[in-house]
């Protein structure tokens, strides 16, 4: 690969040379999911009762459109089913307090805030990409409009600081500094992530790997990391544990990022909601495309043609740039770099002096990252 300031790939995870494509899943069948099932539904059953009434207790319409980002109702409010997402996130929430000796219960109101600024991050980032769909159903602003849904996202937002802020007399203040630390990055990375859009394909303006990885690291392990860490700082945990689970968190959100890129381009509609090649079309310069241009330097000024940002590109064009990034192994390169992300995190989590059934757990609840659909 070429060289570039910043990046050291190892051996394992460079791109292979004969284009070569990857299985859809990076991990094998019947692994972890059982397991990592069950401890979802076991955790949704101790937060999910907390976060149904915060959010209760909103003003009636921002409270409907978050009922509905969360799953519970239909626009018009009759209850639903539920479609709102696996509850990852809460969950890391609930068993990083457990690794630390900590009730389930102690970790509530940070799984509650997790979740809370999750979707109202998901809400902010629907409105910014011009997203119509999630999780199979439209997004919030377009199932009732603009104005509404900021004002949604900016609800849950405040809901999520004033829960953590009431959670505990000792540890509620740290709590809230790690979440507004954690705010922060996760606004510096999606800044960055749409800068990088306008960016070029090639050339002295052209974004890094490096670039990249301080992006998403931001945007989705910043994330991740505090979900893990918030439920410990409520525990009273000490830094040296807190820290290892946040770090554990943030290679996870790497992990998920880059599966999440690969789904971005090469995704099933039925299984991501948007279209195929959708990440490619709005320019997005992610790991797959960002590792072909560094196998491949001669590839950048073919997108610029393939995907020059003055007319949409057509389905043919765009096709073609999907093809030549995985002709040059872009793919292969982001789906082992998420495996090895997540045998990190693993890694440091079983040297850490933990609890290990819960350790246990938290690794089974990681493969999800890397066991989705393509």
């Amino acid at each position: 690969m070429s060289p570039q300031a910043g990046l050291h790939t190892p051996e394992s995870l460079r791109p292979p040379r004969d284009g070569s494509a990857p299985v859809a899943a990076v991990t094998s069948p019947g692994g972890p999911a059982p397991r990592a099932a069950a401890t979802l539904a076991r955790c949704r059953d101790v937060v999910e009762p907390a976060l149904r009434e915060a959010v209760q207790g909103l003003h009636p319409e921002p409270g409907r459109i978050a009922a509905h980002a969360f799953g519970w109702c239909e626009t018009d409010g009759t209850p639903s089913a539920g479609c709102g997402g696996k509850g990852v996130r809460p969950a890391l929430a609930v068993l990083g307090a457990e690794a630390v000796g900590a009730s389930a219960d102690v970790a509530v109101p940070a799984a509650v805030a997790i979740e809370l600024i999750h979707t109202f991050s998901l809400m902010h980032d629907d409105i910014m990409d011009g997203d119509e769909t999630r999780r199979h159903r439209d997004s919030s602003w377009k199932a009732f409009g603009t104005g509404p849904a900021v004002l949604a996202g900016d609800a849950l937002f405040a809901l999520a600081v004033r829960t953590l802020a009431e959670a505990d007399d000792v540890h509620g203040g740290s709590a809230v500094r790690q979440l507004a630390v954690m705010l922060g990055e996760l606004v510096h990375g999606q800044a960055d992530d749409v800068q990088f859009e306008k960016r070029p394909w090639t050339g002295g303006g052209a974004v890094s790997l490096t670039e990249y990885r301080a992006m998403a690291t931001r945007k989705t392990g910043a994330l991740l990391g505090c979900a893990v860490a918030l439920g410990p700082v409520l525990a009273g945990a000490p830094p040296r544990l807190t820290d290892a689970l946040a770090r554990a968190g943030r290679e996870w959100g790497l992990a998920f990022q880059a599966v999440d890129d690969v789904l971005g381009i090469w995704g099933d509609p039925a299984v991501t909601g948007k279209p195929v090649h959708s990440d490619l079309r709005r320019g997005k310069k992610t790991l797959p495309v960002l590792a072909a241009l560094a196998e491949d330097p001669s590839l950048g000024p073919r997108l610029e043609r393939l995907l020059d940002g003055r007319t949409p590109p057509d389905e043919a064009r765009v096709r073609r740039a999907a093809d030549l990034i995985e002709e040059a192994g872009g793919r292969t390169y982001a789906l082992r770099d998420a495996r090895a992300r997540v045998a990190v995190a693993r890694d440091r989590l079983r040297a850490a002096p933990l609890v290990a059934p819960r350790v246990d757990e938290l690794v089974a609840l990681s493969e999800l990252f890397l066991d989705r659909r393509m």
